[in-house]
This record gives C-alpha cells, sequence and structure tokens, in this order.
C-alpha cells in the first residue's frame, strides 16, 4: 500500500520536526553551508511567511520548503530563493516531488515570478528533483564559498544555479 502525502502549511508546531529534517541536511555535508540548526525564531525568520510547505507521511513530518528573499527592493518582490529538505527515510519515494510541486503552486498564488537554488554538484538527487519539476540549470558558480565543516572541511565548494520561472518564455 502507497504512504499517503499530506502537504500542508508549515506551522511553528511543526519546529522540531523540521529542524531536525534541516540537521539532516547539514549532517550530509552537500545540502548547505551551514553548519548548525539556528534556533527556530531565527530559522524562520529568515524565510517568507508563505508558501512554507510541509509533506507529512503517517503523520510525521517527511519534507519542508520554505522561500526567503533575495532583495528588500520592491522591483524584486517576487523573485526568491528556496529551500526544500526532505527527511532521510522519505527519500527516493516520491515526497520531494509531491511538495516540489505543491509549492510552486503555492508560490504562483503568492505573487512569485521566479525562484532560485543554489545546489552542490555532488546533490543530484536535488538537481534531478528540481529539473523533474521545471527548473533549468543556469548556471555554476565557482568556488562560491569555503565549506566550513564535515569531510569537506576548507574545502571551496562549486554551486549550480538553478531557476524556476512563472512565465519560462520569459528570456526567449
Amino acid at each position: 500500500m502507497p504512504e499517503i502525502v499530506l502537504i500542508r502549511d508549515m506551522t511553528d508546531a511543526d519546529s522540531d520536526q523540521v529542524l531536525a529534517i534541516y540537521q539532516q541536511g547539514i549532517a550530509t555535508g552537500h545540502a548547505t553551508f551551514e553548519h548548525e540548526i539556528p534556533p527556530w525564531a531565527e530559522f524562520s525568520g529568515k524565510r517568507r511567511a508563505t508558501p512554507r510547505l510541509v509533506a507529512e507521511v503517517n503523520g510525521r513530518i517527511a519534507g519542508w520548503a520554505a522561500l526567503a528573499s533575495v532583495s528588500t527592493r520592491p522591483v524584486y518582490a517576487g523573485v526568491c530563493e528556496h529551500s526544500i529538505y526532505i527527511d532521510e527515510n522519505a527519500r527516493g519515494k516520491g515526497v520531494g516531488a509531491s511538495l516540489l510541486q505543491a509549492f510552486l503552486e503555492e508560490a504562483l498564488d503568492a505573487g512569485i515570478w521566479m525562484i532560485e537554488s543554489r545546489i552542490f554538484p555532488e546533490n543530484t538527487a536535488s538537481l534531478r528533483l528540481h529539473l523533474s519539476c521545471g527548473f533549468r540549470v543556469v548556471g555554476r558558480r565557482k568556488r562560491m564559498g569555503k565549506m566550513p565543516y564535515g569531510p569537506m572541511k576548507g574545502v571551496w565548494r562549486d554551486c549550480i544555479l538553478v531557476e524556476w520561472r512563472r512565465d519560462q518564455t520569459l528570456d526567449e
């Protein structure tokens, strides 16, 4: 019997599970330059109020997605960076695709016209997920930052820049 994925708004009551999934991503060394999870107030304060979604499987949070503004300038109000993290026990089961597709629909409703993300090239699962949901690779940022922790501590890391646009024909 397939697991049922429920996509819903993230709430403060989800904080422990959301931060635990974020910690799993940090532990891989291929999800973020962050080396420790921040307190919930800081984590939440860096992200836009909407869309902010979680995926539930069997009553437990299996993933989350949220937006952060890229600028405070009004002209960039619809341009954001997003994060998506999937629990290690839910990876490869379609949770990420369900969550990201719902997230993009919510972003449209919120007036977002472009979402970008930087992904370590080694994170091939994340790259595949994004490409399957309509993102495209727009470049590679060489030596974006020096890894502050883990097995790649001290190594300059590249990032693949991907973007999703409300109207994919804007640049054609």
